[in-house]
């Protein structure tokens, strides 16, 4: 028979409850005891959910406080010095080291953060030093293995790869190569293998994504190596890999010395032949056929005769699973009261998809329930209704993209021409200060959303108590003596979901929650169709809020490759389509706000490295259309009119010169995690525009010292002329408290200040 299994669960909780009880206990309210029995539960809950729904093996250890790849740095002892004791493997640690502070221990810098693959999760980067020195306790995911066994689970165990592990690493200190640290590694993983197999685990899940890469000679001659050493163990091992196709790591990946091989047949359905044709008759193959990064319902049918062929040629060998894990998901489509019967039927959430992968399994067994063959059935209807609908295409829209001229991909002059008559309008000192956009969001600002949401207050006390917000935040910037202002964004509940609520071609769900980074969970839109702005999305709140001061206050915009990767896209045409739709929405946005009178605009593209595909052979082409996408959002100001946008935990060396090609006026980026090395990039490009780098890290509760500020906008004046520079924070500020704000600010401004005294 074949077998049904999933990559890995959301692990947030069907209402986010780890998010809630880990926040609880950073702030005290809760006990650490209370939060590892939050954690079980939810553990506990997400298996259940699986096993009801028929998978055949439940992964076990795909469960993170903040992030997977964290977990395993503690578990090899990888723990930079700063952060104490290497054994001290513990919870506290763990957060140190991912936020830089913790209910226990001293605070420090917190390890860097970076998006995971091209996905819009972050994961914090393994600090890697020559001559490390590894110890193995593997005392968390041992636990969380037993208890699945005691709930009489079939368990398969889930590891992130060594080489993956090591990939995803950074070099601190003296320069080296990684793969020197391989044999140092390597028996780490042997000892697990070792320890779950004497828990009579029969099945272990070996996570490798970067065969997905464009990988060096000795990463891949490193595979064979690595893998023959892990054979020597009586566990079988599935090797998976996901998010694209193997290409030319396929014939490597086919002869490892393992039990399985996983394969992304989403991204690499085209594979499916030479994979057959050269897998080992020994060996399994997990074929991940539903979409684990999507929620659109999987076309049964024709999925069941594709697996239906494959299982002729591989008979029992045939594994059917989700494309990647179904983190990238949200939890259960079955929260979602609000969604009209019709386009509810096209969803699939992460439970709905462990159901649709044992269905699938079933129904190529030959054991197929009438229950199942009445979900093939409600497939093709849903498949066939979603085709035929008018909420997807829009002829008005697609002739209106069709009609774009070059001359809208581009400002009227260079930025040689528009610096000049910005630095004359607007009037800014060296070292300009601002900040890049958001202020907390307070319980109280939340609730009158809700309030209003829910239609408990009206729209005119919901506006008054949003405009109070705003002078509250002015004045609060004004005080601390900023010079380029913002109004703090109280009436946004996320910087996309926000600007879909607005267009015409979203749709929204009530629960549809997926992690970004730690606690913090995001809720994308899904692009139904054709995209449009009916009206003004922004423009009376940057006006109210320029209004309120004769400081310039930028106008805040999320851009448009943004908000197509931080939504559920369509299926049906090529991205680049839905991206330029938004480019025009988003252009008719920015003229409206000049004529309204902002000076200064900011389209947000912190996602567009993260859109990268994974090859570098397919960059060019959707980095093209990416860049087109953010100038014809930019592309119908004045000159005078000065441009932003801000890009987060990106490495930009390999695409500076496309970073240029968008020609924002000022560019803000994170730099504080890692010391300013990101600038690298820019001076050796020499870059041409302004640069904000990012001065302290907002996604830690520690408040930086004014001098630590000063010296790293010292070590950006190294790589870049002062009169390029701006200081700014390296993200936005809407999860902090207005204690930490107002003091990071100040120490922000000081810095500022000494600088320009020094200059």
């Amino acid at each position: 028979m074949s077998v049904s299994h999933t990559l890995g669960f959301p692990r947030i909780g069907n209402k986010r409850q780890l998010k809630f009880a880990v926040e609880a206990y950073w702030q005290g309210k809760i006990t650490q005891q209370q939060l590892l029995e939050e954690g079980q539960q939810v553990r506990a809950s997400n298996w259940q959910t699986q096993q009801q729904a028929g998978l055949d093996y439940i992964p076990v250890g795909d469960f993170a406080w903040y992030d997977h790849v964290l977990n395993h740095s503690l578990m090899f002892g990888a723990i930079p010095e700063r952060f104490g004791d290497a054994s001290a493997t513990d919870i506290d640690t763990l957060f140190r080291m991912a936020r830089g502070q913790a209910p226990s221990g001293q605070p420090a810098a917190a390890c860097e953060m970076t998006k995971w693959f091209n996905t819009n999760y972050h994961y914090i980067v393994p600090e890697l030093k020559k001559n490390q020195t590894f110890k193995l306790d593997s005392t968390l995911l041992l636990a969380e293995v037993k208890e699945a066994l005691a709930l009489g689970l079939k368990t398969k165990p889930v590891l992130l790869g060594p080489l993956t592990w090591l990939w995803l690493g950074k070099i601190k200190g003296e320069d080296f190569d990684k793969l020197s640290l391989l044999d140092d590694l390597v028996p780490l993983y042997a000892s697990v293998l070792s320890q779950l197999s004497d828990l009579g685990i029969e099945w272990v899940q070996i996570d490798e994504p970067i065969l997905s890469l464009d990988l060096p000679p000795s990463w891949q001659q490193a595979f064979e190596g690595t893998y023959n050493k892990l054979q020597a163990h009586p566990i079988k091992t599935l090797l998976t890999t996901y998010y694209g196709p193997l290409g030319d790591n396929l014939g490597l990946a086919v002869n490892l010395p393992v039990d399985g091989l996983h394969v992304d047949l989403v991204e690499g359905k085209e594979e499916i032949t030479p994979l057959l044709d050269r897998l080992p008759r020994y060996k399994v193959l997990s074929a991940g056929v539903v979409n684990g990064r999507n929620i659109w319902r999987a076309d049964l049918t024709r999925l069941t005769d594709t697996l239906a062929t494959v299982r002729e040629r591989l008979e029992d060998r045939l594994w059917v699973s989700s494309s990647c894990s179904l983190l990238h998901s949200p939890v259960d489509l079955d929260s979602e009261s609000d969604i009209n019967h019709q386009t509810r039927s096209w969803l699939a959430f992460a439970k709905q998809k462990c159901t649709e992968i044992a269905v699938l399994t079933r129904n190529i067994n030959g054991t197929a329930t009438a229950a199942d063959k009445a979900a093939l059935t409600d497939s093709d209807l849903a498949v066939a209704s979603k085709a035929a609908s008018s909420l997807i295409h829009k002829p008005a829209v697609q002739g209106r993209v069709s009609a774009l001229t070059e001359s809208m991909t581009y400002r009227a002059t260079p930025f040689k021409t528009r610096k000049p008559l910005q630095k004359e309008k607007l009037d800014l000192p060296l070292y300009p200060t601002t900040t890049i956009g958001s202020f907390p969001q307070t319980a109280d600002i939340r609730r009158t959303r809700r309030q209003f949401k829910k239609g408990e207050i009206s729209l005119q006390s919901y506006e008054t108590a949003m405009e109070k917000e705003i002078q509250t935040v002015l004045q609060h910037q004004e005080a601390l003596g900023l010079d380029v202002l913002v109004h703090g964004e109280p009436e946004r509940n996320d910087m996309v979901e926000y600007f879909g609520e607005q267009l015409d071609g979203f749709l929204f769900t009530g629960f549809g929650w997926v992690q970004s980074y730690g606690s913090r969970c995001v809720k994308p839109p899904i692009i139904l169709g054709d995209i449009e702005r009916p009206a003004p999305m922004t423009v009376k709140w940057s006006q109210f809020a320029q209004q309120q001061t004769s400081k310039p206050v930028k106008g805040m915009l999320t851009g448009p490759v943004t908000i197509l990767r931080w939504s559920f896209p369509r299926e049906d045409i090529d991205q680049s389509q839905s991206c330029l739709q938004l480019a025009l929405a988003l252009r008719d946005e920015v003229v409206d706000l000049e004529s309204a009178g902002i000076d200064i605009i900011q389209i947000d593209e912190p996602a567009i490295r993260e859109g990268l595909p994974l090859r570098k052979k397919d960059w060019a082409t959707y980095l093209d259309w990416a860049v087109k996408s953010f100038r014809v959002s930019a592309g119908g100001v004045k000159d005078s009119t000065q441009i932003h946008t801000h890009m987060c935990y990106s490495d930009f060396n390999e695409i500076i010169e496309y970073i240029a090609a968008m020609d924002a006026d000022v560019i803000s980026i994170e730099a504080s995690r890692s010391d300013m090395e990101l600038l690298n990039a820019f001076e050796q490009f020499h870059y041409p525009n302004d640069i904000g780098p990012g001065v302290y890290d907002i996604h830690s509760p520690n408040v930086p010292e004014s001098s630590s500020i000063t010296t790293l906008m010292q070590k950006a004046a190294e790589h870049l002329p002062p009169e390029q520079l701006w200081v700014n924070p390296d993200c936005g500020l809407k999860t902090r408290s207005w204690p930490e704000v107002d003091a990071a600010l100040k120490n922000m401004v000081a810095a500022a200040k000494t600088l320009r005294s020094c200059s």
